[in-house]
């Protein structure tokens, strides 16, 4: 059994899951049905494509700046 991790973020009325360590994604109406669909995503790409472990990836947060204001393009 191996270990994975899933980023999960909404776009509209779905959940988007992915898988950083392989780079599978997959979406679900729900948090567990994106997961589900990732965990099958995953180990049908696993058939194919043997997964060689180069370490976890680092996960953190960060913060930027709000929205940027943009200047109108002037064209010539």
């Amino acid at each position: 059994m191996m270990s994975f991790s899933a980023v999960i973020h909404q776009e509209e009325r779905m959940f988007v899951a992915k898988c950083p360590e392989v780079g599978t994604v997959s979406q679900g109406k729900t948090i567990e049905e994106s997961l589900r669909n990732l965990k099958e995503a995953t180990e049908l790409y696993l058939e194919e494509f043997p997964f060689k472990e180069n370490g976890k990836p680092i996960m953190t947060v960060f913060e930027v700046a709000g929205h940027a204001k943009t200047k109108k393009a002037v064209w010539a």
